[in-house]
């Protein structure tokens, strides 16, 4: 195991992502920025914080880890839901939320392949 989460790959695919997903809300309606892009930032950061955290507490278990590692994936799950709300509402053009949906989804497969490993 990474000896921090930073050194982990799909913590640092989700943390640009999550960057990525955050510059590109800002430019979403004002009536959407306490609705749809913040419940679409939170999620993808939820995905980076829960990997943190559970990074942290895995120093006493792995089973504690892979809760963390499958909390990160629902984040993953739920940010990939957000972002079809954002296209199918015209806030992201097709070839914009083809490409979150590419990330999130090898985010999403990695984090299913770490909880697999924390068995």
């Amino acid at each position: 195991m990474a000896p921090s989460v930073w050194d982990m790959d799909v913590f640092n695919k989700a943390y640009r992502a999550a960057l990525d997903v955050h510059r590109l809300t800002l430019d979403f309606p004002k009536h959407e920025q306490f609705e749809l892009a913040s419940q679409l930032r939170r999620s993808s950061k939820s995905i980076c914080a829960n990997l943190a955290e559970g990074r942290a507490r895995q120093q006493g278990s792995s089973a504690e880890f892979r809760r963390y590692v499958l909390m990160a994936l629902g984040s993953a799950d739920e940010t990939l839901l957000w972002c079809r709300f954002a296209r199918d509402l015209g806030y992201v053009e097709p070839g914009a939320h083809d490409q979150l949906q590419q990330r999130f989804g090898e985010i999403a497969r990695m984090l299913n392949g770490l909880a697999a490993k924390l068995r």
